[in-house]
């Protein structure tokens, strides 16, 4: 249950972003939930992968190449997803940092209290 909370919450937040960034579309709210599916499954399984492959060039740069990993996702979500489109590789930058915020800032609502 708390998984398909978290989902929905990364679903609104998308769908904000997309509203207030000028260069992100997502047509639907249908859109906004596929959208944060597809970043989850990629954030997954594709991300580890280049991560790896691009160690060198992560250490180097002190981890900010992390940034154009996660706008690397996000452009590849935007070629398998019909209704959702970014404009480019630096609005996907900061579409992936406000993004990040955003669900970091909702998620610490779901969060309990620890007795």
């Amino acid at each position: 249950m708390k998984l398909l909370i978290k989902l929905l919450l990364n679903a609104v937040a998308v769908f904000v972003i997309a509203h207030f960034l000028s260069g992100v579309n997502v047509d639907t709210y249908v859109t906004a939930i596929i959208v944060a599916v597809v970043l989850s499954v990629l954030n997954l399984f594709v991300k580890p992968v280049l991560v790896i492959l691009t160690l060198p060039i992560t250490i180097v740069t002190l981890g900010l190449f992390l940034l154009i990993i996660n706008a690397l996702i996000i452009l590849l979500a935007d070629k398998l997803i019909d209704g959702f489109s970014v404009s480019s590789i630096w609005i996907a930058v900061l579409f992936s940092i406000l993004l990040s915020i955003l669900q970091s800032i909702l998620h610490s609502l779901l969060k309990e209290d620890k007795k």
